[in-house]
């Protein structure tokens, strides 16, 4: 059954989603739909698998370590101490890894908690016009890297 997951890669395949940064070798790096982070993003991967477990090694060396070089760009790119990753896949068991920002900055009562703990509803959703300068920043970094096409 396709998911939203499905749906996003075959956006991004057609140059259609709007939060698509660009293509890495694994599949698709793009903005959160919210970015109560900035710069929060995810890798898709494209072709679209349940679990990294559906995936021969190479290809899953390699998405795990593009997801770690997105941390690593986002680092050089925002005031961020640290980077936190997820990958989930049970509401969408479609395989996509979260690539967390942590600041300084946030609130107290949030800043050393899991980010599933901040109100996803209140947070400022993607919007282009404030958000393509960080992606497109995000882009060249990454393929200043070697990982973006």
């Amino acid at each position: 059954m396709p998911t939203l997951i499905h749906r996003r890669v075959r956006e991004c395949q057609a140059g259609k989603y709007p939060k698509a940064v660009c293509r890495v070798s694994s599949g698709w790096v793009v903005f959160g739909d919210v970015q109560f982070l900035p710069g929060y993003s995810l890798l898709l991967a494209d072709p679209v698998v349940s679990d990294p477990n559906q995936m021969d090694e190479a290809v899953r060396k390699t998405f795990f370590y593009e997801m770690s070089v997105i941390g690593d760009a986002l680092l050089s790119l925002t005031d961020a101490v640290r980077i936190n990753y997820e990958i989930l896949g049970n509401q969408e068991p479609a395989l996509h890894a979260h690539v967390f920002p942590r600041y300084d900055t946030e609130p107290e009562e949030t800043r050393l908690s899991p980010v599933w703990l901040y109100d996803w509803d209140a947070a400022p959703p993607f919007e282009e016009t404030r958000d393509r300068p960080l992606m497109d920043a995000l882009r060249r970094d990454l393929q200043k890297r070697g990982i973006a096409e």
